[in-house]
């Protein structure tokens, strides 16, 4: 967990994402193991990292070993007129956490990721479908081919600076509850307002919910949620509160810019965190996107849903392990993978 001063997140992942990750797993488990011994047929979902996996240097060992990957952060900085990539590999953490920054930042590093798998012969196709944790959603549509990088790169550089000017320092707050389900919290949030915005954000796990809004009804659900048996329920250090009702103004700068870009059909099928399910078609996933930035991010239900439809393993695509321990907490019986590095690229290709 890297946060300083103003740095912010557009997801609870910015903050509890290392805090509270545990059992995650950069290799396959013994599930996998014994699925695979017993024959049985394995299908992969490709899942990109939201804010929070950002560290100095992420990404540098694949644009060294891989071409392909190096054009990717070429492709990043040209697009946003600026060496973002200077920033990841030998700047400082604050300014990489700047929410403007960590958004196309973490996209790169997952197309980097991504572009390495592919020149080991390990294309998009090889998964069933595609998801994102919130920004990680811009990722996913990347490599489905939906968008393109520099158009990812600008859209995130926009949607960071939108999503942080949208409310006013000090006026909203995040809070992560932990031990209530996402309705048990929704009752919570709900109960809290008063007449104020709070809703439940981030779904991320079965015992991890974030609530956002209105600071005053923030901090009001934090002490109902302990009233009704929560194990946790913590404010966290973030300057705005995203995913909820009061990044309406953001949400209408996302849907002016998301309407000059070209949206192709995706290669795979992607699962958008607003709708929990698989999408095909431009023109929703584009409306989604519009949707995400005031909508929870549903991503136990997401996970569920894809495990339903027969995924066995869900490789995490780029920076971190984070989303692997809350896949794990969703569902025990689904492999993870983390592809983030030179060596986890050779024994993916390897597997």
């Amino acid at each position: 967990m890297h946060l300083a001063g103003d740095a912010t997140a557009d997801s609870c992942t910015d903050v509890v994402q290392r805090a509270l990750v545990w059992a995650c797993r950069a290799d396959y488990t013994v599930e996998h193991a014994e699925k695979q011994s017993k024959g049985q047929q394995m299908s992969i979902a490709f899942v990109f990292p939201g804010q929070g996996a950002q560290t100095i240097g992420m990404g540098r060992a694949l644009a060294e070993a891989y071409p392909a990957a190096r054009a990717v952060f070429d492709e990043v900085d040209a697009a946003l007129g600026e060496s973002l990539s200077d920033l990841i590999w030998e700047g400082d953490i604050e300014t990489l956490t700047l929410t403007q920054n960590a958004q196309p930042a973490l996209m790169a590093t997952s197309m980097a990721a991504m572009r390495a798998l592919e020149a080991e012969g390990i294309g998009v196709d090889r998964a069933a479908f595609v998801a994102g944790h919130s920004l990680g959603e811009y990722s996913a549509l990347c490599a489905a081919g939906t968008l393109s990088i520099a158009d990812a790169a600008r859209l995130l550089r926009t949607r960071g600076k939108a999503m942080q000017e949208a409310v006013p320092v000090g006026i909203g707050a995040m809070a992560a509850v932990l031990g209530l389900d996402f309705e048990a919290v929704s009752a919570v949030a709900e109960e809290a307002a008063q007449g104020e915005v709070c809703q439940a954000a981030n779904d991320n796990d079965p015992g991890q919910v974030v609530v956002s809004g209105h600071k005053a009804a923030v901090e009001r659900a934090c002490e109902i949620a302990k009233a009704k048996g929560a194990k946790r329920a913590m404010l966290l250090p973030v300057s705005a509160p995203f995913h909820c009702a009061l990044m309406e103004p953001a949400a209408s700068v996302m849907a002016e810019a998301l309407g000059g870009v070209e949206m192709a059909a995706p290669a795979v099928t992607v699962v958008p965190n607003v709708r929990a399910e698989g999408c095909n078609e431009p023109a929703q996933l584009r409306d989604l996107l519009v949707e995400q930035v005031t909508g929870s991010v549903r991503w136990r239900e997401s996970v569920a849903w894809m495990a339903s439809q027969g995924v066995t393993e869900m490789w995490e695509i780029g920076a971190g392990k984070a989303l692997s321990g809350m896949i794990r907490r969703i569902d025990r019986e689904v492999a993870t993978r983390a592809v983030g590095t030179p060596d986890d690229v050779v024994a993916a290709r390897d597997a």
